[in-house]
């Protein structure tokens, strides 16, 4: 079986990590879809789900600035947008308990397991940014 190699683009900013871009269209389907549909269900979080929706993405842009002033840190804001996301899953899971059919329960599972994916590879971009850092330490390198 032969293994096909692509080289991925070279990160210049955060909005170039996929996890910002998939937790940001996560928000954008929460802002856009589910928030006006859940609030003409009655659903009382809406407002909570919307921030927890949009925190995410915030706090990969910010862990991504402080990676090199202030790694523990940093390494502390990508961990709450791991906690975002399975809040926000918490958020459409109770959307799709409380309110059924009437709620699009194929679009709230849909946004949860893209919630679940993403924050699987936020803990491989943090391993990835321990391991970059433990490197730089070894070598001495002045960041």
């Amino acid at each position: 079986m032969a293994y096909r190699f692509t080289p991925r683009k070279p990160i210049r900013s955060f909005r170039d990590l996929e996890v910002y871009q998939k937790t940001l269209e996560c928000s954008v389907f929460i802002s856009a879809d589910v928030a006006s549909t859940a609030e003409k269900l009655g659903f009382k979080h809406v407002e909570g789900l919307v921030q927890c929706a949009l925190s995410v993405p915030l706090l990969i842009a910010e862990a991504h600035s402080l990676r090199f002033a202030d790694f523990a840190l940093a390494l502390g804001y990508l961990e709450k947008a791991m906690s975002g996301c399975n809040k926000a899953v918490v958020y459409l899971d109770q959307i799709k308990g409380l309110y059924g059919t009437k709620a699009n329960p194929d679009l709230l599972e849909d946004i949860a397991g893209r919630y679940i994916t993403v924050r699987l590879k936020m803990f491989r971009l943090e391993k990835s940014w321990r391991k970059f850092m433990d490197n730089t330490k070894e070598e001495g390198v002045i960041i």
